[in-house]
């Protein structure tokens, strides 16, 4: 009995140490990308951030902390800052709100909703570059549809990407179109995983639409407002691709973002070491920001 315990044990840890060997043999392809376009960057940006760097680029001197006292001495780097948190301001709630509001309007089971669930949605195929172009021709203070619109209107043209009151809104603009397809279908999903019977239910109790869905819908689908404020709020401390082709961080570094910033000065002016300093500076105000978010929001999510 004894040495039949024994070989059951035995076969029970081979089956184990092949399990494990599979499990890592199946992981080591993720493993190996991201330890070469993840892990590797982010240990050299620790190294970089230690150092300062020659015109080419090569480490010429270790200065330790000496590149964050720089930096967070430097006016730029809170103008840049403020230009973030302004941007975020501009275009998450708007982006979250207009989504919701499409989501709302198309998530019926209505003859052609199909096609109106299309249109909202394709701004997601759109490349940043594609995208930027085209607003670029849009915001043409000549030649552009929006400038068109407002003489027809009688209104004066606006130097959309031009004048520092103007740009950072022109980008906002820009970005909360570019992102609504990927919140639409977010949002969607979320109303449409609410079961009809709870509507069916509040219509028996008498609740109109709007109480309906401020008092049922927005505390069932809250998982995914919650994920899409998270991913929203992320991508827009990462804004970098739309504003360097329509006003590379102008005019009068109205539009200069941290990761703008961080690009002029790693690949513009190749001082690798403040780069790679304000990009771990900005990897911290963004984990702090998330984690703010899973210890005060996620307090109103409710899971079902």
């Amino acid at each position: 009995m004894e040495s039949a315990r024994e070989r059951k044990r035995t076969s029970i840890r081979k089956i184990r140490r092949r399990e494990i060997t599979l499990a890592y043999a199946c992981l080591a392809p993720s493993l190996l990308l991201f330890g070469a376009f993840l892990f590797y960057p982010l240990l050299k940006s620790v190294y970089l951030s230690l150092f300062l760097t020659d015109p080419q680029g090569r480490v010429a001197e270790f200065v330790g902390f000496g590149n964050f006292k720089d930096i967070l001495s430097s006016d730029m780097f809170y103008k840049s800052f403020g230009n973030t948190l302004m941007f975020m301001l501009l275009t998450v709630p708007t982006g979250i709100a207009a989504a919701l509001f499409f989501a709302a309007l198309t998530h019926n089971k209505l003859k052609g909703m199909k096609i109106f669930r299309f249109i909202f949605s394709l701004p997601m195929a759109v490349s940043v570059g594609t995208g930027s172009m085209i607003w670029m021709i849009l915001y043409h203070p000549t030649l552009g549809m929006l400038n068109y619109m407002l003489s027809l209107a009688g209104l004066s043209p606006v130097q959309w990407l031009t004048d520092p009151k103007w740009a950072m809104i022109s980008i906002a603009i820009m970005t909360v179109w570019m992102n609504l397809g990927f919140n639409y279908i977010l949002m969607l999903s979320g109303i449409q995983g609410v079961s009809e019977d709870i509507y069916d239910s509040a219509r028996i109790d008498g609740s109109g639409p709007l109480r309906t869905f401020f008092r049922i819908t927005m505390p069932l689908i809250s998982p995914t407002l919650f994920f899409t404020l998270v991913v929203s709020i992320i991508g827009a401390f990462q804004a970098f691709g739309q504003i360097n082709i329509l006003t590379k961080g102008g005019p009068m570094n109205s539009t200069n973002v941290i990761v703008y910033n961080i690009y002029q000065d790693a690949f513009i002016n190749f001082r690798f070491g403040i780069g790679s300093a304000q990009a771990l500076i900005l990897f911290v105000i963004i984990l702090t920001l998330t984690l703010l978010q899973f210890k005060f929001v996620e307090r109103r999510v409710h899971y079902q």
